[in-house]
């Protein structure tokens, strides 16, 4: 979902059941797509390694006219050309958030990877419930799961098609909507500490487990890996192992974003501000002992779910800085550690003599910047924002007396 001025665009995802002609039209657009996409991009790798200079939209679009009128790529025409257009546009998006330090660098299509095209209103009709694709013969049947909203009144923008590594088929329908009544204020805030062995911690002190999706399925998935390795390639024998080992992580996939819906769902209804750390998930993954488990936590979905999540329902998010030391400050005086040690999970404030759990103590001082933040904000305090901050100034650990302590961050009173 994303958030547009004056409303929201939504999407309808369901499952798709084409049959053996409609897979062959679909197929076949999905190989032009990527053929496309691959060709531009290499044509754009090789025009800034000669030329330095970029390759706009306007460039690549004629790109494509050339390619359908090459004799050797005829084929091109026999899928509807809106696919191949929205390749183009989706590629010059990637480029654009690439240049903007927001995503990674494009990357080639390859066969074996989730299969998807676009359509516009001008290649789709969705009338009476039933929906039809440009150069598609028949309705392509799908089952809707929404009860309570009619599919004869939907009205989307785009549609797209996917096919998924396990052979399931998609159709997912883009709307723009109104934007939803802001929830009633509930006079509550947390902040919230992500980990491993628990998933997040809240200032309240309620510890959210780690269901640990992907290792719970670890000796299937290992079995089902096993059996793919002694399969011969291109047979048909490899392909069904390869169908289980996606569906294997298919369903780890869809049991953590049930999750992680559901956990952000109940954050967003039950506060009014939620304040958590920005994680450098990218980096941390580089750890090797690490990285499964950080990967199966889900930290960056968990985060983009709470940011559109608090815009639609008008809450405040906030991002504390990825340097602030929110878990060697005691939370009840400010006080600064030196030094604290992962495996150390309780310590006891030098200068307070106040106990901490590590976590908690970490939940708790995310919250105190994020109720600064928001005391610091006040035009702000209806929500529907993101705020990120840096890093708060604290007490050295260095020629610090305990006795002497001062509070270097914002300490919570009052029950806040």
């Amino acid at each position: 979902m994303a958030w547009q001025a004056g409303g929201v665009r939504t999407a309808y995802r369901c499952r798709a059941y084409p049959d053996e002609a409609q897979q062959a039209v679909l197929n076949r657009t999905f190989g032009c797509v990527r053929v496309v996409w691959n060709t531009i991009l290499a044509a754009r790798q090789e025009r800034y390694a000669q030329q330095r200079q970029g390759t706009s939209y306007g460039q690549a679009s004629a790109a494509l006219t050339a390619m359908k009128q090459d004799p050797q790529r005829a084929w091109l025409n026999e899928v509807s050309c809106v696919p191949l257009q929205q390749a183009l546009r989706h590629q010059q998006r990637a480029f654009a958030a690439f240049f903007a330090k927001r995503a990674r660098y494009p990357r080639f299509k390859s066969r074996r990877g989730r299969q998807a095209a676009e359509y516009t209103r001008s290649a789709f009709t969705l009338r009476d419930g039933q929906l039809r694709l440009a150069k598609t013969p028949g309705p392509l049947v799908f089952v809707w799961s929404w009860p309570g909203v009619e599919v004869a009144g939907l009205d989307p923008t785009t549609v797209f098609v996917s096919k998924e590594p396990d052979g399931r088929w998609y159709v997912t329908f883009a709307v723009d909507a109104s934007a939803p009544a802001p929830l009633p204020g509930t006079g509550q805030a947390a902040g919230v500490d992500l980990g491993i062995t628990s998933f997040a911690v809240t200032s309240a002190g309620q510890k959210i487990a780690n269901p640990r999706h992907l290792q719970r399925r670890a000796r299937s998935l290992a079995r089902y890996q096993r059996r793919l390795a002694r399969c011969q390639r291109g047979s048909a024998n490899r392909a069904k192992a390869k169908g289980k080992v996606a569906r294997a992580h298919r369903k780890a996939r869809n049991a953590r974003a049930d999750f992680l819906h559901k956990t952000t769902t109940g954050l967003v209804r039950g506060h009014d501000l939620i304040a958590i750390e920005d994680l450098a998930v990218s980096n941390m993954v580089g750890n090797r002992r690490l990285a499964r488990a950080i990967s199966d936590c889900g930290w960056g979905e968990f985060r983009r779910q709470l940011e559109y999540k608090c815009q639609r329902a008008g809450r405040q998010l906030v991002v504390t800085a990825r340097w602030y030391p929110s878990t060697k400050t005691c939370s009840a005086c400010g006080f600064l550690l030196a030094d604290l040690p992962l495996q150390i999970r309780m310590w006891r404030c030098p200068s307070c003599r106040a106990r901490h759990d590590r976590d908690i103590n970490a939940a708790k001082n995310i919250l105190a910047a994020g109720l600064a933040a928001a005391r610091d904000n006040p035009g702000d305090a209806c929500g529907a924002d993101v705020r990120h901050l840096e890093t708060p100034p604290v007490q050295s650990a260095v020629n610090q007396e305990p006795r002497l302590a001062r509070a270097g961050i914002p300490v919570l009173q009052g029950g806040e």
